[in-house]
């Protein structure tokens, strides 16, 4: 899953020859997961047609304050666009722009939704080597970079003058690149690595039964995806599942038995700085495991079990720098239970659900969590989509670390 997944980005368009180049990066920030709202200047449709941009996004291609043709025509809100985005990026920016961006000079739906927004703001230059290296211009995107405003370079190619020299605009791919590295190195758990378990463990009975429970995975994979969103490089161990992740810093281990997840959890264990341990585990295993199918017979069937290994116990014994999270699936007295499965685990902290609460557990793409850490200190969450949920509990994790 890119950066750039959920994303809301305004894309500014302004009225330079480098305009062909906006709709292959209109088109390469959807391919990221990214939705993206086309702000054009008037002179930018003299490059590009807004038909063009608004095929790409499916959405109205926006130009001026109202249509002007349309006598009831509705104001184009550039306060609510601002506040919209995660963030902006002009490209191309050509110097004309870039000098009232700098002057806070708001003549058109585009400069007035630049000085409205409240997010990050990228712009690529685009203009001729002797404008791209005047004083003025120069002074303009120092003033412009002083504002928070991050420039992307502009390259040196054969520009529409027909010289060769700096100034044409970087092309589509290291736009979206740039944006994307720059998104990261800022992301809280850059440079982290968190190992995730996932999902139920079946244990053979025979080579066609097994003992097993109704975990979908869904908790443990929303916590992968957010983790990774948020930077972190994550192993996710996991039982059978048809949950998927297209995060490309998610190595996914797939396991089946308890004794296989152990496994897989503990050669990566020590290499971690966190560890969530969210994946319903089974607790006990056929003793003997029959060759061959077990027929039907009259009568009571006995199987004998016995316990699997407790990762959860073992990775508290063996911790020396990782935060361990453990989860809490309780029936009766859950505050208690989770107070002691903490301790008696050496946990850094352990999320609590209970089957008690309506649209919580196993196989719901809903949870309701309440987050203790190792003070027992609890702090209660309203039910919430997992990915919601994920996102609490990782922010609770990176307010600990």
């Amino acid at each position: 899953m890119s950066v750039l997944r959920g994303k809301k980005v305004l894309l500014g368009i302004t009225g330079g020859i480098a305009a062909y180049k906006a709709p292959l990066i209109a088109r390469l920030l959807i391919r990221e997961g990214a939705q993206v709202q086309v702000v054009m200047t008037p002179s930018a449709k003299e490059f590009v047609t807004p038909l063009t941009l608004s095929t790409l996004t499916d959405r109205p291609v926006l130009s001026s304050f109202t249509d002007e043709e349309d006598e009831n025509a509705v104001w184009n809100n550039h306060v609510a666009l601002g506040i919209w985005a995660d963030f902006m990026l002009i490209a191309p920016a050509t110097a004309n722009t870039l000098s009232k961006m700098a002057s806070a000079t708001s003549d058109n739906l585009l400069l007035a939704t630049y000085l409205s927004a409240k997010c990050p703001v990228y712009f690529a230059p685009a203009m001729d080597l002797d404008m791209y290296k005047h004083p003025a211009t120069l002074k303009t995107i120092q003033q412009l970079e002083s504002f928070g405003n991050v420039n992307i370079p502009a390259a040196s190619g054969f520009l529409a003058s027909g010289l060769h020299g700096e100034g044409r605009m970087q092309e589509p791919e290291y736009i979206v690149q740039f944006i994307k590295e720059d998104l990261s190195k800022n992301l809280p758990l850059r440079s982290k690595k968190f190992l995730i378990s996932a999902g139920p463990t079946y244990e053979s009975i025979d080579p066609v039964r097994f003992i097993g429970n109704h975990a979908s995975g869904k908790m443990g994979f929303a916590l992968a995806n957010q983790a990774a969103m948020m930077g972190a490089e994550v192993i996710l161990v996991t039982g059978p599942t048809h949950e998927k992740t297209e995060q490309p810093n998610i190595e996914v281990v797939p396991v089946i038995s308890a004794k296989e997840m152990y496994t897989s959890c503990m050669e990566r264990f020590n290499d971690v700085e966190v560890a969530i341990m969210s994946a319903a585990v089974s607790d006990y295993k056929p003793t003997d495991v029959a060759a061959q199918k077990i027929k039907k017979k009259t009568g009571n069937l006995t199987i004998q079990l016995s316990p699997t290994t407790d990762i959860l116990a073992q990775m508290g014994v063996d911790k020396t720098h990782q935060f361990l999270v453990g989860f809490a699936l309780e029936t009766e007295n859950e505050l208690e239970h989770a107070f002691q499965k903490l301790k008696k685990k050496n946990l850094d902290a352990i999320v609590l659900n209970s089957l008690n609460d309506k649209g919580a557990g196993f196989g719901t793409p809903t949870n309701k969590i309440t987050f203790i850490d190792a003070t027992l200190k609890t702090k209660e969450f309203e039910l919430k989509p997992k990915n919601e949920v994920a996102l609490d509990i990782i922010t609770e994790i990176i307010a600990r670390l």
